[in-house]
Order: C-alpha cells, then structure tokens, then sequence
C-alpha cells in the first residue's frame, strides 16, 4: 500500500501529524468507480494535503492528473513522496484556476474548513469543468459542516451525501451551475485596502494580533532598500508588508507566505493599495529564497497550524530560519499569543529580546540577532 511509505516532509513531521488519514481513503474508495473509466486528464485533485489523493488515484492507473495544492511544503511533498513511488510523470501541479479544472471530469477535492475558500472552489469548478463533472468531496467529521452542503449546492444542482466511515464523511455534487472565477474579498482596514481570496488567514479583517504589532512597529527601522528589504514573513492577505509599504516612505518590502492562496491576497493587496512596484510577494517555505545574513528587519505574526493540525513546532523553525536571514544586529518584531511563552525560545534563537507591548491575549517583542 503506497500510503504506509508517504511523507510530511519538508512540513513539520511528529508522532500524530500524519500524511494521509481516513478522509483520503474514503474520497479515493467512493471515487473508484468514476476513476475506473477516466481518460488520461479526466482527474482533477484539490486541496491534497502531503499527496494521498493524487498519488493514490496515478497508482490505480490514473494519468495526465491536474493537482493544486495550496501549501508550498504540501507540493514539495508531493513531489518527494512521487519520486519514491516512481510516480513523478503521473501528474502536474497547477494554481487553482481555470486551467486547472478545464474540462475537468472528475475531481478529488478535500474539502477546506473555510466556507470562503470552498466556494472559490466550488465555482471555478462549475465554470470552467465539462458539463458531466463530478466532485468527490470529503473530510473528517470535525471539519465539516452542514453549511458546506449549502455551499456546494450554490454551483451544482445535485449532491449527495455518503456514510461516515471512521469519522469521515464525503459529498458528491454534479450538475454545475452558475460557476463563476473567485474574486477577493475587498475591505478598508487600518488606512489600507486589503483584498483576500477565500482561506486566507482573518479574511479582509485584521485580527487583533497583527492589529496589536501594527500599532508598535518602529518608526524608523534599518534597511528597506532593495538590496534588504523589510521582510513581511508568514504575510498572509499582506496587511503588514502594506503597512510598511506605505509608512515607511520608499521603502521595499519582501512579502512571504507557504500559502497560494495568501500570497495572491497579498498581491492583490499591493495592487489595490498601488505599492506593487516596491513590493515582492513571493511563495515561499519560510524564508527559504533569502540568503543567510542578509537582512536587517523581519517582521512576523507566526502560525500554529499545519495543515488542519494544531502544533507549536512551526514556530521554533520559523524563528531558527529568522536567525539565518538576519544580519548581526538585525531585528525581529514578533507578534504571538501570551500562552505559548515564546521569549525563552526567541532568546536562544535569535538573540536578547524585550516586550514591546502586551494586551490581554498577545505579546509583541523584538529580538536582536546576537
């Protein structure tokens, strides 16, 4: 069975963050009759985690597989684990637009916890896929709600809905309808204009975190020019790396994120906000493109989740790939909930740290590279 040889990496691997679980085997089990009869670029697979799908559906033959994957470390694992299993000509990564999904006759899609990200889906799908589609839809029990059935049947006039099985359970929709291409939420927030495609980290909000560090920034840091820029790490829909963009006069900023769907809410941002020309978002696995000692200002509100799981081993990386990218004396503004007591692990890191402020939930601090 190819799942016992898949892996996370280079996502964060520990005992109980697996690579693939029960929601992978139903979706490819209820699929298997649809799969039997597909031609070669018949099968699309959405929002595959470390590879289960794409890579189950090319080992019962499938071939010619569109696959998107949101996260930069889920598609690096996807690509590893292919080359173990000699399946690497089997399929080719793609964005999620109309490309991906073009005439598109079944698709494997695990379905996202935002209902916002699931309708961006379910709507490109309806537009751009042959007429006869069928998604197969699937995720654990915990993950799902009724409302999903709700937005499924906004673009599709059929669904139908499977028998759990191991605390997973799959929606099948056919007949597409009034499919449309996704467009980003769009909202004024702290003086800027922010635009956020479904699933991104807040929406077109700003979350009281990244609110908390915005109001305590520094007035004048080093760097910003375009040989070291300020670096907007984990940017989500872009708000910080705006922020700076527009604060500090002239200034370049560099914008990251692991996340497809964050980094195009990033560049709609900067476009909506006209500062596309000083800013470059890029997707990336942390700070991965930068070379080693080669910036002065990093500013972060760190993740704790991987994939659909919760974990505090995000951030010791993150913080230790800080630690590279700064130059001695260089600084980290970090943002991040009280309880995870971050300041020991950010002295080791990086360097000596100071609060810089505190409210109920948050603490923002900055590290200076030792």
């Amino acid at each position: 069975m190819i799942f016992d040889s898949l892996r996370r990496w280079p996502d964060v691997e520990a005992p109980g963050l697996v690579a693939v679980d029960a929601a992978d085997r139903l979706i490819l089990d209820e699929s298997a009759g649809l799969r039997a009869s597909a031609q070669p670029g018949d099968i699309v697979v959405i929002n595959d985690a470390y590879g289960a799908l794409t890579l189950g559906a090319a080992d019962d033959g499938a071939s010619a597989i569109r696959t998107h994957l949101d996260a930069i470390t889920g598609e690096r694992a996807l690509e590893a684990n292919a080359s173990r299993l000699g399946l690497t000509d089997h399929f080719r990564p793609l964005p999620l637009d109309a490309e991906l999904v073009g005439g598109a006759r079944i698709v494997l899609l695990r379905l996202p916890r935002s209902l916002d990200a699931l309708r961006d889906i379910a709507g490109l799908i309806a537009a751009h896929a042959d007429p006869g589609v069928v998604v197969v839809a699937g995720g654990r029990l915990k993950h799902m709600s009724v409302s999903m059935n709700a937005v499924l049947s906004e673009s599709f006039g059929q669904l139908d809905i499977s028998h759990a099985r191991q605390k997973s359970r799959v929606l099948i929709a056919r007949a597409p309808r009034d499919g449309r291409d996704p467009a980003p939420a769009a909202a004024q927030v702290a003086g800027l204009e922010v635009r956020a495609y479904g699933g991104a980290f807040a929406g077109a909000r700003l979350d009281i975190g990244t609110r908390l560090l915005l109001e305590n920034l520094p007035d004048a840091p080093s760097g910003g020019t375009p040989d070291d820029p300020f670096i907007d790490l984990a940017c989500g829909t872009g708000i910080v790396g705006a922020w700076m963009a527009t604060h500090y006069p002239g200034s370049h900023i560099h914008s990251c994120d692991q996340s497809a769907i964050a980094v195009a809410s990033a560049q709609a941002t900067m476009l909506a906000n006209g500062i596309a020309d000083r800013v470059t978002v890029v997707r990336d696995d942390m700070l991965g493109t930068r070379t080693s000692a080669s910036a002065s200002f990093i500013a972060l509100n760190p993740p704790f989740h991987s994939a659909a799981a919760v974990t505090d081993l995000i951030a010791p990386r993150m913080f230790a790939d800080v630690a590279r990218v700064l130059r001695p004396g260089g600084q980290l503004w970090c943002v991040w909930n009280s309880g995870l007591r971050y300041r020991p692990l950010l002295e080791r890191t990086i360097g000596p740290t100071r609060q810089i402020a505190r409210n109920a939930k948050f603490t923002v601090t900055q590290s200076r590279r030792r």
